[in-house]
């Protein structure tokens, strides 16, 4: 069996912004090929890397080029895993069962191209993503959540329209499967997360309602983590252009100053 977080393969892709150079790749993870998209400033220099873990399944929420792009402007290398059975990458996407060994061993594959600081960056779904990924690595400077999931038997509870796939891919209900449904959940293990959290959320996301982001900072509350919030009261799932462009920028500045 390859070793998780080997590349297998890379091949160029045309980016949005000329000073970013995006590549597509293939790398391993337990045992099966994922692929993911990486996004390098072309001006020589030393930068930390940043795992951007994206929202939705399968089509939905898919890895979009400009969006990357738009972080490693910021001076950062990017890479963003696409999650196994996405894109040609081999496997099912299981929205936070072993699929998120794509985000930890993603990890390694980003340390190939930066400096040894690496940050988490999540959006919606990725929110699970990121937690299970600073949960499991110990080498995670810091960890950005906005919008994001953290308790999936919530999840169920709120999103009628998710649940015919939220039973498919966990294997059932809440009320048949609760184990499955709490293995899949952060919160519960969020004592072992060793790195500053940032959590911003909408007060008005009806996707992910702000609920999350209240059990998350309860959670690490009370298991004594460093912590942040940025509650945006007016806004929904997704922020106005100018909105979003600024807490970009404010996230990527929060990121660089966190010691590690």
């Amino acid at each position: 069996m390859r070793i998780s977080g080997t590349i297998e393969s890379s091949r160029d892709y045309p980016s949005p912004n000329p000073g970013i150079r995006l590549r597509e790749i293939t790398y391993w993870s337990e045992g099966i090929r994922v692929k993911g998209m990486l996004a390098c400033p072309n001006q020589a220099g030393q930068y930390d890397g940043m795992l951007y873990l994206r929202g939705g399944i399968q089509g939905v929420g898919m890895v979009r080029p400009a969006r990357i792009a738009e972080f490693a402007a910021q001076g950062l290398v990017v890479f963003a895993p696409y999650y196994r059975g996405n894109r040609g990458g081999e496997g099912r996407d299981e929205f936070g069962g072993v699929d998120r060994f794509d985000a930890v061993h993603g990890v390694e594959v980003l340390k190939q191209f930066s400096t040894t600081r690496v940050h988490v960056f999540a959006f919606s779904r990725g929110g699970i993503m990121a937690l299970w990924t600073a949960i499991l690595r110990h080498d995670i400077t810091s960890v950005v959540t906005w919008g994001g999931v953290s308790d999936m038997t919530l999840t169920y509870q709120e999103r009628v329209d998710m649940r015919r796939m939220l039973k498919r891919v966990v294997g059932g209900t809440p009320t048949k499967m609760p184990e499955a449904y709490h293995a899949r959940t952060p919160l519960f293990r969020v004592n072992e997360i060793s790195c500053p959290v940032l959590i911003i959320h909408g007060a008005q996301d009806d996707n992910v309602p702000i609920v999350h982001a209240k059990r998350l900072e309860a959670a690490l509350k009370v298991a004594h983590k460093s912590y942040e919030t940025w509650y945006k009261e007016q806004y929904t799932h997704y922020f106005p252009v100018a909105a979003n462009r600024q807490v970009v920028a404010d996230a990527c500045d929060w990121m660089k100053q966190q010691e590690g």
